[in-house]
């Protein structure tokens, strides 16, 4: 079970890195979902992206991964509006097929309660088994040690 737990791990953060990527290469369609309320939306689109790079690397070193599962879970929330706003307004995004379809957009908006919930399975304390990391145990100080 904890080898799985782990390439989960690797899988949210590569995946979450790579959709952070994606608000910087490309915005316009994360700028068209944005609620016409929210000010500054490709700044905001920039700074989400940025926070998605932040967490997925944070979910792959130790010493911060438990707060970088918390962060992802606040950025999951905080861009849920986005989510709703699409849904209800049944926004198409070219690059996604089928992407204006009523039922894949109500679909989408339970679907990040799974994310929040992967995010949230690495905000406790692993067990000391190795977790998986980009950083190499004989580089981690050991006062940032988990075990």
């Amino acid at each position: 079970m904890y080898k799985n737990k782990e390439l989960w791990r690797v899988i949210l953060a590569v995946s979450i890195i790579t959709v952070g990527v994606t608000h910087f290469l490309l915005p316009q369609p994360y700028v068209k979902i944005m609620p016409p309320q929210l000010p500054y939306p490709l700044e905001l689109v920039y700074l989400s992206g940025f926070y998605e790079i932040l967490g997925g690397i944070g979910l792959l070193v130790p010493p911060v991964s438990q707060a970088a599962a918390w962060g992802l879970i606040l950025l999951f929330i905080a861009v849920f509006p986005a989510n709703i706003n699409m849904a209800v307004n049944h926004i198409k995004i070219e690059t996604i097929p089928y992407s204006d379809s009523p039922w894949l957009q109500a679909i989408r908006l339970p679907f990040q309660a799974v994310f929040i919930a992967w995010a949230w399975w690495y905000t406790k304390p692993s067990d000391k088994a190795k977790q998986a990391s980009i950083i190499p145990k004989s580089l981690i100080p050991k006062e940032l040690e988990w075990e």
